[in-house]
């Protein structure tokens, strides 16, 4: 399992931001594809997202395998970083170059 830090909608915040992060715990054996997620980054510069965050941060958007239907996740950073983790996390590569 990979540690990862999802955006996640907020609930009720009386910040006034309408994400929030949390950490999630993925099999990189479910992952069947990564994509830069440039929307955050404008959510980011319009204050919706958490403020620990910094300005030149960059997002992930993770597609996980769940039979039938797939699950998308947002997660904090880049796509090759992402990848590495997932890489160097799970005995098995599953993302091949």
């Amino acid at each position: 399992m990979v540690k990862l830090v999802e955006i996640c909608e907020a609930k009720a915040l009386s910040s006034g931001q309408k994400y929030t992060l949390r950490e999630v715990y993925v099999n990189p054996k479910h992952v069947v594809a990564l994509r830069e997620e440039s929307t955050f980054k404008q959510k980011l510069m319009e204050g919706q997202l958490p403020e620990s965050l910094d300005e030149r941060q960059q997002f992930t958007r993770l597609t996980l395998d769940r039979g039938q239907v797939g699950l998308d996740l947002v997660v904090v950073g880049p796509p090759g970083i992402v990848e590495n983790k997932l890489k160097d996390n799970g005995e098995r590569h599953v993302l091949r170059d």
